[in-house]
């Protein structure tokens, strides 16, 4: 049993540290009160490679591991949450196509993606559908050679940027739904397909979350993911296990963020004589907060090792998102209570943190699901407990 990273591993988590305090840190307050788009950002992790996190390498990509791909996201989140959007739904949607996808689509597609001269996204969520996917009401119906589109999605991050934008719809009507539903690669430049209003959000800044409209858009038939209606929803379920990685990760980083920022400040900040450091009702926070996350921590690479064992990780992928995703919301406020009426000013990261938190407990599948999740695959016998 070995709970150590490989030297690949560490030296690449070096270099998304160094990235991150160079780039990132000294920009990201700012920037993230001001509603400045992270575009030089965006750039450098071009360059780096990073939106080919999850492309298999003959098409240009990293073709990255799933620990390495976790440590992309706790390393960024650590910086500012909201720029790990930018490459989250991103990586999700390119190792669907990979996965999934035709030959054709995976030659069309992911050469552009990896590079970021062609980002994505994946557009799930509607108004009066978000847990329930089955419950969705878009419609793609066959006219010959193409899908008319109608409907709206909504929650869609790098709406803006999403070229092509896979679509959940349903292709039919039948019982049991999920039969009926397919993913589509939509081209944004369609007529019909428009993006709307920015949503205000909490937190998760820095990345655009749209809504989405398809007023009849003529999609070609080409353009169903992996060339066969009525898979949809799987190709969905199974790339979403890779989406409570990242959520999960995210959440790490973001409570490890928490933690640093209330250790430094109970070492700098001096009552009745002494570092706040010094008395004990700091020093127990600061041990919970400590060992919260490092189990978070743990949590999170089992599940990625897991996953790159080739195993299917509903139960893993769903612990780890959702106890890294409390322990993220603990983090911050109890980060925001060490520092006093500093946690609560916009000149401090920490009430960014808190900001940002819980879109982890609710993204991805709200942590209520997840905890169904874990319960079935334990009641059924497909979960089981230790190594």
């Amino acid at each position: 049993m070995d709970f150590e990273l490989t030297p690949e591993q560490k030296a690449f988590r070096e270099i998304l540290r160094a990235f991150v305090e160079k780039e990132i840190l000294p920009v990201a307050i700012e920037w993230e009160h001001a509603g400045r788009y992270p575009t030089e950002i965006i750039e450098k992790m071009k360059q780096m490679g990073l939106f080919g996190l999850s492309v298999p390498e003959e098409y240009g990509g990293m073709g990255a591991d799933m620990v390495s791909f976790a440590l992309v996201f706790e390393e960024i989140a650590r910086g500012w949450m909201g720029v790990a959007g930018t490459i989250g739904s991103h990586s999700l949607a390119c190792w669907m196509i990979a996965r999934h996808g035709t030959d054709e689509q995976k030659r069309h597609y992911l050469p552009d993606l990896a590079g970021g001269v062609r980002r994505t996204a994946i557009a799930l969520t509607e108004p009066g559908a978000g847990t329930d996917l089955q419950g969705i009401r878009t419609r793609a119906v066959r006219d010959g050679d193409v899908y008319v589109v109608s409907g709206t999605k909504t929650w869609i991050t790098n709406a803006r940027h999403a070229d092509p934008l896979p679509v959940l719809v349903k292709t039919s009507i039948t019982e049991p739904a999920h039969k009926g539903m397919s993913v589509l690669l939509v081209d944004p430049a369609l007529d019909g397909f428009s993006v709307g209003r920015d949503l205000p959000k909490l937190g998760y800044k820095g990345t655009e979350t749209c809504e989405v409209t398809l007023d009849e858009v003529r999609v070609p038939v080409s353009a169903v993911l992996g060339g066969v209606e009525g898979r949809g929803l799987q190709q969905v379920l199974g790339g979403l296990e890779l989406g409570r990685i990242n959520i999960a990760a995210r959440a790490v980083g973001v409570a490890q963020a928490a933690y640093d920022a209330a250790l430094a400040y109970a070492r700098e900040r001096t009552a009745f004589g002494q570092p706040i450091a010094e008395f004990q009702a700091i020093q127990l926070k600061l041990a919970d907060l400590a060992t919260e996350i490092q189990a978070a921590r743990l949590l999170t690479y089992w599940a990625a090792a897991q996953a790159d064992g080739g195993k299917r990780v509903d139960m893993e992928a769903g612990m780890a998102k959702y106890f890294a995703s409390e322990v993220a919301l603990r983090a911050s406020l109890e980060s925001m209570r060490i520092h006093g009426g500093y946690g609560y000013s916009q000149e401090f990261v920490v009430e960014r943190l808190y900001r940002d938190a819980p879109l982890m407990a609710i993204g991805e599948g709200t942590n209520d699901v997840q905890r169904m999740v874990i319960a079935r695959a334990l009641i059924s016998g497909k979960g089981k407990l230790g190594w």
